[in-house]
């Protein structure tokens, strides 16, 4: 047993000496510590799992996001494509109408002139364009043949019956045509 008064009470045969209890220390000597337990390999471990879980909620977020992004891009493509297609529509419906203005025109009435000139540019600003026809080389793709004349060298249009029309690039109606070669 040591004589010093300032350290802890040695155990001498069994006998423990008596000193004030302290409530702080008192608790924390009744209080288990896993500290003394977890090694450095434990806490690596711990580390590691955690920072595998952390990358794989980084890349389940990263996907999510990119998602979202090709969604927003598909959505407004599909946006798009809904009010072409709806123009495209409109401008199909108003091709009986440019048929009409081009009979009364050419029958001299002078005040159709007007409307179909204010209807025209209103459709091709909207890009209706006509088919070029008379004068060309037969295009399958953008004239209908209805008539065939003999002739030498390559198919060309020798006259137009009904005028064709493309839509931002795209045929909505083939020009109805006598095709000569």
């Amino acid at each position: 047993m040591s004589n010093d008064p300032t350290n802890e009470p040695d155990v001498d045969d069994g006998v423990r000496s008596e000193v004030a209890p302290d409530p702080v220390g008192a608790a924390e000597e009744a209080a288990p510590t896993e500290v003394d337990d977890i090694t450095v390999e434990d806490l690596i471990s711990s580390l590691e799992q955690v920072t595998a879980q952390r990358d794989e909620y980084l890349q389940t977020a990263q996907r999510i996001q990119a998602e979202f992004d090709n969604f927003r891009r598909r959505s407004t493509a599909e946006a798009a494509e809904r009010a072409a297609a709806g123009a495209q529509r409109l401008a199909e419906a108003l091709l009986p109408v440019l048929d009409a203005c081009d009979s009364a025109v050419a029958q001299g009435e002078e005040a159709i002139t007007a409307i179909r000139s204010q209807l025209h540019s209103v459709l091709e600003r909207e890009g209706l364009q006509r088919v070029a026809a008379e004068g060309q080389v037969f295009d399958p793709n953008v004239h209908e043949a209805v008539m065939h004349e003999a002739g030498d060298g390559d198919p060309v249009v020798a006259e137009e019956f009904r005028p064709g029309y493309t839509f931002q690039g795209r045929v909505l109606r083939a020009a109805m045509v006598k095709v000569q070669g």
